[in-house]
């Protein structure tokens, strides 16, 4: 298939970053919870890409501990980012029995709660060469940069 490759990465307009957007979408956002993860969700029908805010509390531990936490947190939205069915503001809050766990535990966590959630696609984008959508996703850095997933 030729054509535009999507780009699975998380740059700076795709995150979260002002106290003022976080209390937003927890006041009038949606929250859920599941596993190791607690997801609040508000949409942002102006943009065309969702955006990630991440929490992790002093309560997991020492700074590694919550700095794997984070990794694994961004990790699992910037893999599935193609997977939501609309453009959203996502927080993703860590719970304390994220500590220990693997990437494919806490993948599983966040495609449960995206799906009761009612935010994924009927069928996730998985592999092949997705065409792009208008939007973020076409920004970012040199063609065949490390992060671009065929």
């Amino acid at each position: 298939m030729t054509g535009p490759v999507r780009r699975y990465r998380l740059g700076k307009d795709q995150r979260l970053r002002l106290g003022g957007e976080f209390a937003r979408l927890r006041t009038e956002g949606r929250r859920m919870a599941h596993g190791c993860l607690i997801v609040n969700w508000l949409e942002a029908p102006g943009r065309s890409c969702s955006r990630l805010g991440v929490v992790v509390g002093r309560k997991l531990g020492k700074a590694t501990v919550r700095n794997r936490a984070r990794r694994l947190l961004r990790e699992v939205f910037r893999l599935h980012q193609w997977d939501l069915n609309r453009p959203v503001d996502l927080v993703l809050v860590a719970r304390p029995s994220i500590v220990g766990k693997h990437y494919r535990d806490v993948e599983a966590d966040f495609l449960e709660l995206l799906a009761r959630a009612g935010l994924l696609r009927e069928r996730p984008v998985t592999g092949g060469s997705p065409v792009v959508g208008p939007g973020c996703e076409e920004r970012g850095g040199p063609e065949g940069g490390g992060a671009a997933k065929p």
